[in-house]
C-alpha cells in the first residue's frame, strides 16, 4: 500500500529490478564485442539480448503498474515536481526506446530474440533491413542519453537526501 511516505512493495521491487537490469546492460554494452555485419550473437552479445528483453518485460509490467497505482502524494514544491514529472516520463520514454530500437536492429542481423530465454520473440524489422541497422546506431545515442539521465536522476536523489535532507529518497528504498 502506498503511504505519504512510500512508494507500495511492488512499485520499489520493480523500480529496482529495472536499475539491476539497466546495470547489467550498461556492464555488457560497454564490454561486449563491437557489433559488425556478421557478428553472431554469442557471448557478451547473447547476455546483452537476453537482459535487453528481460527489461522490455519489467518495463511492461513497471508501466501497467504505474498505470493502475496512484504514486504516494509528494511533498515538493512545483518547480520541483514539475521537473521531477518530466524527467520520469523522460526515463520511462527511454526505458522503453532503447531495448525496442536494440530489438529492432537484432531483428534485421536475423538475431533470434526470446524472452527470458524461452519465449520466441517476433521480428520488428526484416533481416537486412537497412531501417533495423539504423536503428542500431539510434539504440547507442539513446543509451547514452539515457546513462546522462539516471546520473541526473541519482543525482537528484542523493540532493534530496544529503543537501535538502527530505524523505524523497526513502519513498523508493527496498527496506
Amino acid at each position: 500500500m502506498n503511504t505519504p511516505l512510500r512508494y507500495d512493495a511492488p512499485a520499489r521491487l520493480l523500480h529496482w529490478l529495472v536499475v539491476a537490469l539497466v546495470g547489467a546492460q550498461f556492464v555488457l554494452g560497454w564490454t561486449m564485442p563491437d557489433v559488425h555485419h556478421d557478428t553472431q550473437p554469442v557471448g557478451l552479445i547473447a547476455a546483452h539480448l537476453i537482459v535487453g528483453t528481460s527489461l522490455i518485460a519489467a518495463m511492461a509490467l513497471r508501466i501497467l503498474w504505474r498505470a493502475t497505482h496512484r504514486p504516494p502524494a509528494g511533498e515538493l514544491a512545483q518547480p520541483l515536481r514539475t521537473l521531477s514529472s518530466l524527467t520520469h516520463i523522460a526515463l520511462y520514454a527511454l526505458l522503453v526506446a532503447v531495448p525496442v530500437l536494440g530489438w529492432i536492429n537484432a531483428s534485421s542481423r536475423a538475431w533470434p530474440l526470446t524472452l527470458f530465454g524461452v519465449a520466441p520473440l517476433p521480428a520488428l524489422s526484416p533481416a537486412g533491413s537497412p531501417f533495423g541497422h539504423a536503428m542500431g546506431d539510434i539504440h547507442s545515442v539513446l543509451a547514452w542519453a539515457l546513462f546522462a539521465l539516471i546520473c541526473l536522476h541519482v543525482a537528484a536523489a542523493l540532493l534530496h537526501r544529503f543537501v535538502i535532507r527530505d524523505r524523497v529518497l526513502q519513498r523508493m528504498a527496498l527496506w
